[in-house]
Parts: C-alpha cells; sequence; structure tokens
C-alpha cells in the first residue's frame, strides 16, 4: 500500500506556485462570474419580495422590489411582466403598458407578455390594440384560457364602444376585469374581496348593474360603488362618528347644552324635513331578492350537512340551491364534493362538466373553474386500475392549473403522475423477460456492439430494475463508450441494490480512474476488498492507482498531463475548501519556511490526510 514518510514531507514537501496564485487571488476582488452569480442571486431576492409584496397587495412594494430586481437583471422577461402586472394594479396602465411591451421584446414567443400587452390596453380603454395583442398570444398558445378570456374582455369592450351612448357610464363601472382591478388597488375595498359574499354581490351586480337597488343598504356595496366612480364619500352613519362640515367639537356640546328656542314670530310654520322617496321594486325583483336568500340558505344548510358527514341529506340540498339558482356553479361544486365523499365518482364527474361548461358560459372566476377541474381528476384517481387509467387524470390537473396555479392541485398531479409510473413499471416487471433481455445484452457485448448491448440491458431493467448484475454490466457498457457520467451512476445504483457485490467496487473503480480520481478510485476499490479480499480485480484496481498517485506526487508528469491534473484539482470543491482554509494555509506556509512546526502538523491525522489529498491532486508535490 502507497503511504507517505511524515519526516519525508517535512523535508522534501515542495508547494507549487499555483497555490501561491490561487492564495493571492482569493484575496483580490470576486471574478466576473463570481459578479454575476451574486447580482443573479439579488435579483431573485428582489423578485421574490416583490412577488410577496404583490400577493399582499402592496402594489407600490411590489413595483419598488421589481424594478430593483430588473436593474440587476435587466433582460429578464419575466421581472417586466411582473412589474407591468403590478403597475396595472396601480391603474398605471402607460406604465403597465411599456413593460408588458418590454416583456415581449424580450421573449417574443412567450405567450404571457402578450397577456399583458392585452390587459395594458383593457386598462387604457384601447379595445383595438387589447384584441389584436391577444390574438398575437394565441398563436403561440392556443389552448391559453387567460388569453381567450382577455379577447372576450376586449371585444366586449369593442361592442360597448360602438354601441355606448353618452349615459352608459354607470354601467362601464362594473364591466369587465377593470372593476376587479379598481377594487384590489384601493385600500378601502381591497379586504373587501376576501369575503364571499361581497365577493357574490359584486358578481350580481357585474351581470346586471341593475341588481345595485338590492344591496344598496349594504355599505361595503357602497364604498365599493363610490370607488368605481372615482367619488369619495364616506359610508358610515352620524351614530358612527361622521363628522358634519363646520361642526366643532366645542360648538356641539354647546348647542347640546343649550335648550332649544322656539319661534315665537307670529305665523311661524316649522318646515317638514324632507324624507327620501322610497326606491320603487318590481315584484320580478322582488321575487329575485327573496330566491337569493332562500339559495344561500340552502346552501349553508348544504355545508353544515356536509361536514356532519351527513352526505345524503347535502346532496338534497345543493340540488334545491341548483335548482333556484343556476348562475352559481359554487353549487355544482360543493355537490360534487359529496358526491366525491360517498365514492360516486361518476356523479362527481358530471357535476364537474356542467360546472366547468356553465362557468365558462358566465365567465365565473378561474379559481372556480380550477375547482371543478380538480374534483374531477381527484374522481379519476380514485377510480384508476391500471397505469394508463391516470393519463385522464393527470391531463385534467394540468388542465386546473392552467386556470389556476393552486399549490395543492399541483400536488395532486405529482402524485397521479408518481403513482402512474409506479403501476407502468409494476405492470411491465418480468424477470424471466429480464433475464433473457441481460443475455442478449451479454452477447452483444462479447461482440463489441456496446450501443445495441445498452439498449438490451435498459430494456431488462424496465423489466426487473431491482437487478444489480444488469446495472453492473451496463456500466461496463457506458465505459467502453466513454459515458463515463452513465457509467458511474450505474456502478453506484448496482452497489446501492446489493453491496456486498464486488463486481459494483470494480465497475465504479474504473469510471473514477479513467476520470483520473485517483484518490476517488482507491477508495472504491478499498471499500470492495472489505466484501472480497481477495478480488483480483480489485488489488489490480488498487495497485494501479497507487502507481498513478506516486507519479503525480514525484512530479513525473509531462506538461500537459501536469496541467490537466492542476485544472481539474482547482475544480474539486474538496480541494478548494482544502486551500480556502486558513489553518492549512498556515500548515503549507510552514512546510516552506519553518519545518519544525511542520513536523509537529504531520502529527495530526486530519492534516495528514488533507495533505494526502493535495498530493494526489498535483497541487503538491514529493521530490
Amino acid at each position: 500500500m502507497f503511504a507517505y514518510d511524515p519526516i519525508a514531507l517535512t523535508v522534501l514537501l515542495l508547494v507549487l506556485p499555483v497555490y501561491n496564485e490561487f492564495s493571492r487571488t482569493r484575496t483580490n476582488k470576486p471574478t466576473t462570474l463570481r459578479r454575476k452569480t451574486t447580482m443573479a442571486a439579488a435579483a431573485d431576492e428582489a423578485k421574490s419580495k416583490g412577488n410577496a409584496a404583490f400577493a399582499a397587495g402592496n402594489f407600490t412594494d411590489a413595483v419598488r422590489h421589481f424594478t430593483e430586481a430588473i436593474n440587476l437583471s435587466p433582460n429578464n422577461h419575466v421581472l417586466y411582466s411582473n412589474r407591468s402586472a403590478a403597475y396595472a394594479s396601480l391603474n398605471k396602465f402607460s406604465e403597465a403598458l411599456i413593460d408588458a411591451e418590454k416583456t415581449v421584446e424580450l421573449k417574443p414567443d412567450w405567450s404571457k407578455g402578450y397577456s399583458r400587452v392585452g390587459a395594458a390596453y383593457l386598462g387604457l380603454n384601447n379595445y383595438n390594440d387589447a384584441v389584436l395583442a391577444y390574438r398575437k398570444g394565441l398563436k403561440i398558445d392556443p389552448n391559453n384560457e387567460m388569453l381567450k378570456s382577455g379577447l372576450s374582455d376586449a371585444q366586449s369592450g369593442q361592442g360597448r364602444g360602438r354601441g355606448r351612448g353618452p349615459s352608459s357610464s354607470f354601467g362601464d363601472a362594473f364591466s369587465g376585469p377593470e372593476m376587479w382591478a379598481k377594487l384590489t388597488s384601493d385600500p378601502r375595498t381591497r379586504t373587501y374581496l376576501q369575503q364571499q359574499d361581497f365577493v357574490r354581490m359584486m358578481q350580481d351586480i357585474q351581470k346586471n348593474p341593475n341588481n345595485l337597488n338590492f344591496y344598496m343598504k349594504d355599505q361595503r356595496v357602497m364604498q365599493a360603488f363610490g370607488v368605481l366612480l372615482g367619488m369619495k364619500w364616506d359610508t358610515r352613519t352620524p351614530e358612527e362618528g361622521v363628522k358634519m362640515p363646520g361642526g366643532s367639537p366645542e360648538r356641539k356640546r354647546r348647542a347640546e347644552s343649550e335648550p332649544v328656542k322656539e319661534e315665537k314670530r307670529a305665523g311661524y310654520k316649522a318646515q317638514p324635513v324632507p324624507q327620501p322617496e322610497p326606491v320603487e321594486v318590481s315584484e320580478e325583483e322582488k321575487e329575485l331578492k327573496e330566491r337569493k336568500v332562500l339559495v344561500l340558505k340552502e346552501k349553508e344548510a348544504g355545508n353544515v350537512a356536509y361536514k356532519k358527514k351527513d352526505f345524503e341529506n347535502a346532496v338534497q340540498l345543493y340540488s334545491k340551491a341548483i335548482e333556484l339558482d343556476d348562475a352559481d356553479i359554487s353549487f355544482l361544486t360543493n355537490r360534487a364534493a359529496v358526491f366525491l365523499e360517498m365514492g360516486k365518482y361518476e356523479d362527481c364527474m358530471k357535476d364537474c362538466d356542467k360546472a366547468v361548461e356553465r362557468g365558462r358560459e358566465l365567465r365565473s372566476d378561474y379559481k372556480m373553474i380550477a375547482r371543478a377541474l380538480t374534483r374531477k381528476g381527484t374522481a379519476l384517481v380514485k377510480m384508476a386500475k391500471i397505469s394508463k387509467d391516470y393519463e385522464p387524470a393527470i391531463e385534467t390537473f394540468q388542465k386546473a392549473l392552467t386556470e389556476h396555479r393552486n399549490p395543492e392541485t399541483l400536488k395532486k398531479l405529482n402524485e397521479a403522475e408518481k403513482a402512474k409510473k409506479e403501476l407502468e413499471q409494476q405492470e411491465y416487471f418480468d424477470p424471466q423477460v429480464a433475464d433473457e433481455e441481460r443475455e442478449k445484452g451479454n452477447q452483444f457485448f462479447k461482440e463489441q456492439k456496446y450501443p445495441e448491448a445498452v439498449s438490451r440491458y435498459t430494456e431488462s431493467l424496465r423489466r426487473n430494475p431491482k437487478d444489480p448484475r444488469t446495472y453492473s454490466n451496463r456500466a461496463a457498457c457506458y465505459t467502453k463508450l466513454g459515458a463515463l457520467p452513465e457509467g458511474l451512476k450505474d456502478a453506484e445504483k448496482c452497489i446501492e441494490l446489493d453491496p456486498t457485490f464486488a463486481k459494483g467496487y470494480t465497475r465504479k473503480g474504473a469510471v473514477q480512474f479513467f476520470m483520473k480520481e485517483f484518490e476517488n478510485a482507491m477508495e472504491t476499490y478499498q471499500a470492495g476488498l472489505k466484501y472480497d479480499p481477495q478480488n483480483q480485480e480489485l488489488l489490480d484496481g488498487v495497485r494501479r492507482c497507487v502507481e498513478q498517485m506516486k507519479k503525480a506526487s514525484h512530479g513525473d508528469l509531462t506538461p500537459e498531463e501536469l496541467k490537466e491534473r492542476l485544472a481539474k484539482g482547482m475544480q474539486d470543491p474538496e480541494i478548494q475548501n482544502i486551500l480556502t482554509d486558513p489553518v492549512m494555509g498556515q500548515v503549507l506556509g510552514d512546510f516552506q519556511e519553518n519545518p519544525k512546526a511542520a513536523q509537529k502538523h504531520m502529527k495530526n491525522p486530519l492534516v495528514m490526510n488533507k495533505i494526502k489529498k493535495l498530493i494526489s491532486a498535483g497541487i503538491l508535490q514529493v521530490k
């Protein structure tokens, strides 16, 4: 076995100039590559802050963070896209358009950039250009639902522009995506959007602005109405503390403390306080309002029954709600959830399909459509018996993610793909066929037809992925073909499946030897000898590694070999860590300047091990 004499090392160790050069350069400024890496990391951090601010509704902060990220990474199209969305949420549609066009300029084949351009044009009421932008995006991604929805909004805007009279601004306040953008960007109404009853009321008004009459008593709706019309009013009642113009606290207290003096003038008659005229509501509108109240009552009762696992009753209550109001697809998705719990998967999928179809007609929230698709995908997974049964489920989950990227849906997609793969392996598993394919591979290997051998070994592993012999044989093929990383991976898998199989160690050691990682190859061969001490291949591998390590440590290398060895060693993270270790820096310095101190260092086994690695890498030489 090859060993180092500590005394000889102390006297004869020569530290190569490469170490001194490394020591000098690591105190200099970072390299261009390191600066780029640092800037990219800073840009990602700023982007993450911008995303967090956007999600929290802090759009001004989001713009600031995205701007910081753009300054660090000016060619990143995603950053311009994100800042465009933040500007649009602040109703700064001109700035949003500039960023959106920059996004398209940087990434013309990215459909989302055209979606940003279209949204900006919509905000500027430039419906013609919005239509053109959405159509360009659909040429790239014809199935993108967001682009389809935006195109529909833009075309609706064109229609309103052609047929709109001077009195249509009231209805326009509730039309299109601009309504939700305004409510989101205003701090007075942003929190209301988290309240489902408010969202339903606004959706109802959006469908028919005349329905505003039903909700005028709701202060949140009136506050939202003022925001949409650009008016600022306070919806609180006088009892809630509204300060009336000209009414200072002192005057108010004085007025309350003084008795009201009756007018003594002859003929004086107090004028009655004018009362607001009642709003006339038709019988049809009254019936509609009563029906909505009844629908919500049925839905809430259904929710209670579902939580109690009273599924039969929940189905009846949701069905009654659907009969009363088919414009709310949440009733369908709720009933689908009940059917899913009851194991009635076909009924669940029918409700989900109806919800998606009806939701498209009503232009419902994308999240609701995504929920219906996710429930359908879950039902398909429950019904899956063979690997092919998972394909429609996976496709359905993918459609749901195009509507709304929900983490729960993504998790279900990953689980379905994993289950499909596992079933495929089980269905394909056949040890007898695997042995036949391996034998075919062996024959090709003997004939030196290595690509054909790899193909047969791969088929054998598909039939039986737990056979270490096949991994060992394929690793040998990869080594012959010069595909060393693939060979190393197969050798490691062979050892993982059977740690006592000596062939795995000979394959791995051979790959590492050809990669000129002699120290690692030596460790691999020695690990194999623990299980088979007399294995000649392993012993020969150790001998070859010793020869190469001696050759490197004594400087018996050609200049080209030395240069290649040093370059490889300097790329090794372990070698870099040793050279940047201040303790090792002192040790190596003592070898050059203070042999007596160096003698003490050699008694430390950790220091000795690191020096051996530097010698093996060609960084140090023994002469």
